[in-house]
């Protein structure tokens, strides 16, 4: 008789890991070298590519939570067992919220790029933009990830949890580095009138 269970090792967490490094740097890599261009990108009805994103990352923000809680109630950490619709409202906020994420990315890197130094007139790239521009890498890369843990079979059960926890960690910093920042400085957006 043969055993069917797969062995569960390290290969897939570090494979997973490092490919995730990779595409996080090859996105900086991009965003350091592309010349930023607002072609290419909608504002959807707001006056800015940074107020639409700030709207966008607000929803994604509140995803995360839902994501938190949701994985928390799925793995009996509330103290109340879950209804069997937690698992696909989980699945479903999780798509959602990795989709706007790469719908943001694209429009931090393509409008924006990865500024490092100083801007193209002078101006000094302030640590926050930095950090965010870091960040915003590295969430691509946790998405990678996030994605592998939750295909695999044949990693341990420590892998999804700790690809989930990087990837809320991340977003939840890109959020506090640029929604808070916009709303603090700006105000909350309005759309154009």
């Amino acid at each position: 008789m043969v055993d069917t269970t797969a062995k569960k090792g390290m290969a897939v967490p570090l494979t997973a890991f490092a490919v995730g490094a990779v595409v996080a740097l090859l996105v900086g890599v991009f965003g350091r070298v592309h010349e930023p261009t607002l072609d290419g990108t909608t504002t959807l009805g707001y006056p800015t590519v940074l107020a639409m994103k700030t709207v966008v990352s607000t929803v994604i923000g509140v995803l995360v939570v839902v994501q938190l809680v949701g994985a928390l109630w799925m793995y009996g950490k509330l103290g109340v067992r879950a209804p069997s619709w937690v698992g696909t409202a989980h699945r479903a906020t999780g798509a959602l919220a990795v989709l706007l994420s790469l719908f943001v990315a694209y429009h931090c890197l393509w409008s924006l790029g990865l500024e490092v130094g100083t801007l193209p007139n002078g101006e000094p790239v302030s640590t926050r933009s930095f950090v965010h521009g870091l960040v915003g890498c590295a969430v691509v890369g946790a998405i990678v990830v996030k994605i592998t843990a939750v295909r695999a079979r044949r990693a341990p059960g420590w892998f999804l949890p700790v690809a989930g926890g990087l990837l809320f960690s991340l977003l939840v910093v890109a959020v506090l580095t640029s929604v808070v920042w916009y709303i603090g400085d700006r105000g909350w957006p309005s759309r154009a009138g």
